[in-house]
């Protein structure tokens, strides 16, 4: 019980001692600014996974369908074990609003 009221007041004080200059922090995300597609997307995750780009928009076509493949599907389609399980990472991390592709192309 002292210590529910000991972290209540406390809260109190941190929240209300916080300069007006921070911005809160939020977990939604916010929202894409560039239409993904299955060519962003692969080239957003980057590590050689963007060489895929043709056989997946062949054989799986649309990004929502992508969102819920399955590593087997991914394995028939001959890609190696490496890129399949960083699309699978990136897609249920996607999924979750955890990340996005960058909008611009990352500069080496």
């Amino acid at each position: 019980m002292a210590w529910r009221q000991f972290l209540f007041c406390n809260s109190k004080l941190l929240t209300n001692s916080l300069p007006s200059g921070f911005a809160s922090f939020s977990s939604k995300s916010n929202p894409y600014l560039v239409k993904v597609g299955i060519p962003e997307f692969l080239n957003g995750v980057g590590k050689g996974v963007e060489t895929h780009v043709e056989k997946l928009e062949s054989e799986i076509g649309d990004f929502s369908k992508l969102l819920v493949t399955r590593t087997l599907k991914l394995k028939k389609l001959g890609i190696p074990c490496k890129h399949r399980k960083l699309i699978l990472k990136y897609t249920h991390k996607y999924r979750l609003g955890l990340w996005r592709p960058r909008a611009e192309p990352v500069k080496a």
